[in-house]
């Protein structure tokens, strides 16, 4: 048995293996690309920390890896790509608030304009009533004068004010059993007599073509239609024909 065994080892030999690890084959590791940007900003703080203690004036400070300050300032002002980062952009507080008042002052200004898109191509007169026959008319009539004109239709069927305007009255009235007054914007009123059922109330505002009741035969009726009456100049005035005041405004009765 070797008598070296458990002995330290000597200086020969420890002089002989240092010399194989400092030329052997295996090799450290590279440094990851990752620990770039903190040797970077090493070499920054070591490069500040050298020309503060000791005075560099004009002199490249290397940092440990021997990356230059210089080098590393540089380094830090661009980005991987190569492409130089310039500082960034901005505007002031009261500028964007400018530019949120010409927004939100440009979307008023376009929702304004539809709205008056719409309300100039929306009919401003309508027929009272779609689908129906004409079944008397605004004439003498069984020894008296009939005010106004019937149009006949199946019961329960929609009608419509023929114009805008605001509802008057609604409700019993003597001989129609019900009916609704709406005065319009001229100041003429019309009429609507004998529904089964009345779908608005005193002072709602309603526009041409709006529900406003559902045929009946109440009242002084021999069937179902709707007793449609024109007031000239307000619910007093003088009763005209329906047939003409409809035509005036570009609606004709089938």
């Amino acid at each position: 048995m070797d008598a070296r065994i458990g002995q330290e080892p000597t200086t020969e030999l420890l002089t002989a293996v240092r010399p194989a690890r400092r030329h052997g084959s295996a090799r450290r590791p590279r440094r990851s690309a990752s620990r770039r940007p903190a040797l970077l900003l090493s070499a920054l703080l070591a490069g500040g920390v050298a020309a503060a203690v000791f005075g560099v004036n004009g002199a490249t400070v290397a940092s440990a890896d021997g990356t230059s300050v210089l080098a590393a300032q540089e380094a830090l002002l661009t980005s991987d790509e190569g492409v130089e980062l310039l500082p960034q952009a901005s505007i002031t507080v009261a500028e964007a608030q400018a530019r949120l008042q010409e927004v939100a002052a440009s979307r008023a200004a376009r929702a304004e304009a539809e709205a008056q898109a719409r309300e100039d191509a929306r009919p401003k007169f309508v027929m009272p009533i779609n689908g129906a026959r004409m079944t008397s008319c605004f004439c003498s009539r069984w020894g008296t004068f009939h005010w106004g004109i019937d149009l006949a239709a199946p019961m329960r069927t929609p009608e419509y004010t023929a114009g805008d305007g605001v509802v008057l009255r609604a409700g019993a009235a003597s001989g129609f059993g019900l009916a609704v007054y709406i005065l319009h914007e001229d100041g003429d009123v019309t009429v609507y007599g004998h529904m089964d059922e009345i779908l608005v109330k005193p002072g709602e505002y309603v526009e041409a073509g709006e529900k406003i009741a559902l045929l009946g035969n109440r009242g002084q009726s021999t069937g179902p239609h709707l007793h449609f009456e024109v007031h000239q100049g307000g619910e007093e005035g003088k009763r005209i024909d329906p047939v003409a005041w409809l035509k005036a405004r570009g609606v004709s009765i089938p």
